[in-house]
């Protein structure tokens, strides 16, 4: 059995204060509370505004009027943003804790780009043009990038530089077919220039039933690595004293990123800046250890895709802006900020 690294040791009782723990929790659960009630005002903000009372007959005694509908629809919008938010987060924070790269995210393995490739492909190859047509296609491209840079990193001998060098060569020769296919084709050119983006617009609750299992299955399995990588932090020998088992950790965090990763770019298009900031914000004020990481970011990152959706929807009534474009306006400068106020928090 694993027991616990000095790394989590450390984190519990190293210059800190006897009720961290507690703060921690205290913590965690304002979070929660925080998600919660932007979970009611994505319902109930939009191109039409609605009152709590209009909510609440919505969700509870639907009969069918206009504002029910609205309702419906922006109650599978928000449960599709929860769950992307969460699996963002989580494969971010596993990337970075596996590369020991506090910057990677997902587009580092090249898995966003294996959902877009995979996209493009359905697309202009097989007449594919519905969200529940192409998300199979995300899905299984982002799985099939994810196998073969574990492969390429060397499976057994996989290192975090290996498996970095690999999904940055994926990704830029999977970006190049991506352009050269919407070059050529025009009807592809239309859908991915939407897809690309990232939005929730298109979000229904067939959408979310086809990615809710590899989202669960990916959340379970992350939260589950958080001891073995917390022990590979030290190193790779100090974690074999520890007892970690370094190629399974490896592969089982790759598994949990492209299930979660995978699950969320199919559903909503590559979403940038949620896996890489928020696993970077959160690790500043939990320190290194992952068993606060990976709770954190899970409720952290959602509530970052769902505040950015309800502005890109406030600042352009009654149009809205796509939420991919609104990460990417709020995480650019804020990461900015962050990276030069202080040094990179280390892994």
């Amino acid at each position: 059995m694993l027991v616990d690294s000095p790394l989590e040791q450390r984190a519990d009782t190293a210059a800190a204060p006897p009720n961290r723990r507690a703060i921690r929790t205290v913590g965690l659960l304002g979070a929660v509370v925080v998600l919660a009630a932007l979970l009611v005002v994505s319902v109930a903000i939009g191109a039409k505004p609605l009152s709590v009372g209009q909510v609440w007959h919505g969700l509870f005694e639907d009969t069918g009027t206009f504002s029910d509908v609205v309702v419906g629809e922006r109650l599978a919008r928000t449960l599709l943003g929860l769950l992307s938010g969460v699996a963002l987060g989580l494969s971010g924070a596993v990337l970075q804790a596996l590369t020991r790269n506090p910057l990677a995210d997902p587009g580092l393995l090249g898995i966003n780009m294996g959902a877009s490739a995979a996209v493009v492909t359905a697309v202009s190859f097989f007449g594919v043009t519905s969200l529940t047509g192409y998300v199979w296609f995300a899905f299984l491209g982002a799985a099939a990038v994810g196998v073969l840079v574990y492969v390429l990193g060397g499976t057994r001998s996989a290192t975090p530089v290996r498996l970095a060098l690999a999904g940055t060569a994926i990704s830029a020769a999977l970006y190049g077919y991506l352009q050269a296919v919407m070059i050529m084709d025009n009807a592809a050119l239309g859908k991915m220039r939407f897809w690309t983006v990232g939005s929730l617009v298109s979000a229904d609750m067939s959408t979310i039933r086809q990615v809710l299992p590899f989202i669960a299955v990916g959340s379970v399995l992350a939260l589950a690595l958080a001891r073995p990588l917390n022990a590979m932090a030290m190193g790779d020998d100090t974690a074999r004293a520890l007892g970690a088992n370094l190629n399974r950790t490896r592969a089982l965090s790759m598994m949990a990123a492209t299930l979660l990763c995978g699950a969320a770019t199919a559903a909503c298009g590559p979403i940038v800046f949620v896996g890489l900031m928020v696993p970077h914000v959160v690790r500043s004020f939990t320190g290194p250890d992952l068993r606060w990481i990976l709770p954190f970011s899970a409720v952290l990152s959602p509530v970052l895709l769902l505040g950015a959706d309800v502005v890109g929807r406030l600042v352009a009534r009654p149009a809205e802006v796509q939420v991919g474009i609104v990460t990417a306006i709020i995480g650019g400068p804020v990461f900015i900020y962050l990276v030069r106020r202080r040094k990179v928090t280390q892994l």
